[in-house]
């Protein structure tokens, strides 16, 4: 909301108060600032002239010499080379040492040998425009409806150009500040002012036939439209508004375009109530009806853009088409136009909700909707309405005819609530006066009598305790609040055992040299695609954005490996020689039916490409997930995954056999969907799963009193068996005595034959209470032996 400061002093003085002061102090209250801009800064040094004579310039066919009355006992000398001007004319003169937007600087010059001592400005250099000063020449000196009188005046002074705009951030809860009033109703009461709001006064009827004789209105979408007021005005007068209204329009934000659109744009901007003007020769059947639109039903805009509506659309319709998309915008089959002479100004209160989808639907949000979205008060239909009359009166625009249409059939009781000075304090911890508290809700204009607040119509945030103090302290102030102790019960802060597990598991990660990253949950459809997803996979089924961003940005991820693909090709096109990165991923897995709220999982997600192997993952994986509490992992041959390579992909499962998620090398298919040639790595576990495998309790073990025993042992076996069912059968031989079994080698020759491979193990024994002896030891080892057989098949390679 842009804030004009003259604007606002018409309505409470605060023109002794600096800018910035007067920012601070607004924030302070509650209405944030976002800036502020003074208008007409740029220029200095330029005044209303009058041109007294011209000569042709002695060595230019276009050029003049022109003697140019700067004050009324001074006059310049000033060549300039506009075609549209006249001895006699009243224009705007920039003196020596002038500043004009754009950073230019005039000084006396001469041009093609004659002394200049200034410049005559056109609109363009006073940075102006045909909205601006409409009728004047956008092309030549701009020409000045001055008088003698007028000479020497700063042109500031004369066309309204010192301003003060301030930019206001209004949030969603607040639409009441959406309006010049409501700012300046804040204003009063930060700075404890006075302010007045003269009540809109307008002239009594003009003769002729009542208003019920020019139109009808009905409202047969009663839940959309809480109210629907309308005046017609006659003999109405089409040109441009009065300058005063133009620069407050200007301001704010909003190209004047003639008097009668510029007077519902000004109520808009003054009172926060959109309005609508029609011209009537339009309104067929001399009929308004506020009705939910046809199905499929067509509508051009003013914007002069086609629309098709739906039935949970509202429309201002006449006896056979719609003449406005309620609260949006009007349609150009109703428009105001140079030769109208009849208008219907409108003023009604429509659905917010409905506005907003609507407007969203038809992609054009606009200052109006923007304001309905948010829920105006339909008790300011009828201010507003007169007020814009009051305007087409004082602007000489038309005649108000007698009478107003208001149907107002969702009129409802004012809210009510205690006043509990005590309650607040307490909640807030200060000691407001009550006194201070009454005469904050006085100034805020809520009625207090008897012990009960009564809430202004436009405060339909005010709804509980709770936002009474807050009014009572953002204007008591809150640098006044001084420093307590608690005076509550706490509990002390800290993490859950969940996200301390988390915790955990991203800082072994980060020190075993994995970069956390963090990515977007809604992606593109054709992620799928890209890592070769099956057509009839169910990961396919996603949560579908019903606004989104766009394309790719439209629906809930159900898987994170794309994402982090998606990392990793751009370091490889940055030329980063390796990247290992990982990222506690959330994904979204829809529901059965489609009202259900999709269920979100969180994936532990790794990636690395470069100084990484197949075994240098599985070596990271083991290392991180046995830090954190979840040993005896067992690996085997992962199911087919279009992600990953198969015969280089695992599944890791914890020691009951749960399935805790898979790992391994990019499929090359899936790879070159991303432009990456060098072996990439992907490892995606189930953080629900590795929380529920964990051991959370830690338990001390001490350093072993009494040495180990090792013995290796090398089986020959086909090439798809896998080295940890050889691990899992020798761990198993050696009971409570085991400590650890690892592979060290593996072999392949043709003195093994085809399909076959030699598989080295390392097994470590050791007692917790005594030395090992070599019986036992053998004892181990032939056991193993017999295991291996009996279990496997394989016997001691010789």
């Amino acid at each position: 909301m842009n804030l004009s400061r003259n604007w606002l002093n018409q309505f409470v003085d605060v023109r002794d108060i600096e800018d910035k002061a007067y920012c601070d102090a607004m924030t302070d209250s509650g209405s944030k600032v976002e800036g502020y801009e003074k208008l007409g800064q740029e220029i200095s040094r330029v005044v209303v002239g009058k041109v007294l004579s011209m000569e042709r310039h002695p060595n230019s066919d276009h050029m003049f010499t022109c003697q140019v009355q700067t004050a009324p006992d001074k006059t310049e000398q000033i060549v300039t080379g506009a075609q549209n001007v006249h001895p006699g004319d009243f224009v705007p003169a920039a003196l020596d040492g002038a500043h004009l937007p754009g950073g230019i600087v005039i000084k006396p010059s001469k041009l093609r040998g004659v002394d200049s001592n200034g410049m005559l400005c056109s609109m363009a250099e006073l940075n102006l425009d045909e909205h601006d000063e409409p009728g004047k020449e956008a092309n030549g000196i701009l020409l000045l409806d001055a008088t003698d009188a007028d000479i020497g005046t700063d042109i500031h002074d004369f066309l309204d150009l010192t301003d003060t705009v301030v930019e206001f951030e209004i949030t969603s809860n607040r639409p009441d500040c959406l309006s010049v009033i409501g700012l300046a109703r804040e204003t009063a009461v930060t700075f404890d002012r006075p302010w007045h709001l003269p009540a809109p006064v307008v002239k009594g009827p003009a003769g002729g036939d009542p208003i019920e004789s020019y139109l009808k209105v009905s409202i047969a979408a009663p839940d959309l439209c809480s109210r629907y007021a309308a005046k017609v005005l006659r003999n109405v007068k089409i040109g441009p508004s009065p300058r005063w209204m133009r620069r407050l329009l200007c301001a704010s934000g909003v190209r004047p375009i003639n008097n009668i659109v510029d007077i519902t744009n000004y109520v808009m901007l003054e009172y926060g109530q959109p309005m609508h003007a029609f011209d009537y020769r339009q309104i067929e059947g001399k009929t308004i009806q506020v009705r939910r639109a046809h199905n499929q039903e067509a509508f051009r805009s003013l914007d002069d853009q086609d629309h098709t509506l739906d039935s949970g659309m509202l429309v201002i319709a006449d006896a056979k088409k719609a003449c406005a998309l309620a609260g949006v915008m009007g349609g150009a089959n109703s428009e105001i136009v140079a030769d109208t002479t009849t208008v219907v100004f409108e003023s009604a209160c429509f659905d917010g909700i409905s506005v907003r989808k609507t407007a969203q639907k038809n992609g054009m949000r606009t200052e109006s909707s923007s304001r309905f979205e948010k829920g105006l008060d339909p008790e300011n239909c009828m201010p507003a309405l007169l007020r814009a009359c009051e305007l087409a009166q004082l602007l000489g625009a038309g005649e108000v005819v007698d009478g107003t249409i208001d149907v107002y059939p969702g009129k409802k009781d004012l809210y009510r609530m205690p006043f509990e000075p005590e309650k607040y304090n307490r909640f807030l911890g200060t000691d407001v006066p009550v006194e201070n508290m009454l005469h904050t809700l006085e100034k805020l204009e809520c009625k207090v009598e008897d012990g009960i607040i009564t809430v202004p119509s436009f405060r339909n945030d005010l709804r509980c305790m709770n936002d009474i103090a807050e009014e009572i302290i953002r204007i008591w102030g809150y640098n006044r609040i001084e420093s307590t102790n608690i005076r509550a019960e706490t509990t002390q802060g800290g993490r859950t055992p969940r996200q301390q597990f988390t915790y955990d598991l991203e800082n072994t990660l980060i020190g075993l040299g994995f970069s956390s990253i963090q990515t977007f949950t809604f992606v593109s459809p054709k992620i799928y695609d890209r890592i070769r997803l099956p057509q009839d996979s169910p990961l396919r089924r996603s949560v579908v954005i019903s606004n989104p961003l766009g394309e790719d940005t439209s629906i809930m991820r159900t898987t994170a490996l794309p994402s982090m693909l998606d990392v990793l090709a751009r370091n490889s096109n940055f030329n980063n020689e390796s990247a290992c990165l990982f990222e506690m991923a959330s994904v979204y897995l829809p529901g059965e039916n489609a009202d259900e709220l999709p269920e979100e999982k969180t994936y532990l997600t790794v990636g690395a490409y470069g100084k990484v192997d197949f075994y240098t993952l599985k070596g990271v994986i083991e290392q991180a997930l046995r830090a954190n509490g979840i040993r005896n992992l067992t690996f085997e041959t992962a199911p087919e995954h279009p992600v990953f390579h198969p015969g280089r992909s695992a599944l890791v499962r914890s020691a009951d056999g749960t399935a805790l998620g898979t790992f391994g090398q990019v499929h090359p298919l899936t790879a070159s969907n991303y432009n990456l040639s060098a072996p990439v790595f992907l490892a995606s576990l189930d953080m629900d799963m590795l929380y529920n495998a964990a051991e959370h309790k830690r338990h001390y073990t001490p350093l072993p009193k009494y040495p180990a025993v090792t013995r290796d042992f090398s089986f020959v076996c086909d090439e798809s068996l896998e080295v940890g069912k050889l691990e899992e059968v020798m761990a198993r031989a050696g009971g409570k005595l085991t400590e650890s079994v690892s592979l060290f080698d593996i072999y392949r020759g043709p003195q093994l034959g085809e399909n076959k491979k030699s598989v080295s193990l390392r097994i470590v024994l050791r007692a917790q209470d005594h030395t090992l002896t070599v019986e036992e030891a053998d004892k181990v080892s032939n056991k193993i032996c017999k295991d291996m057989e009996f279990k496997l098949g394989l016997r001691i390679r010789s």
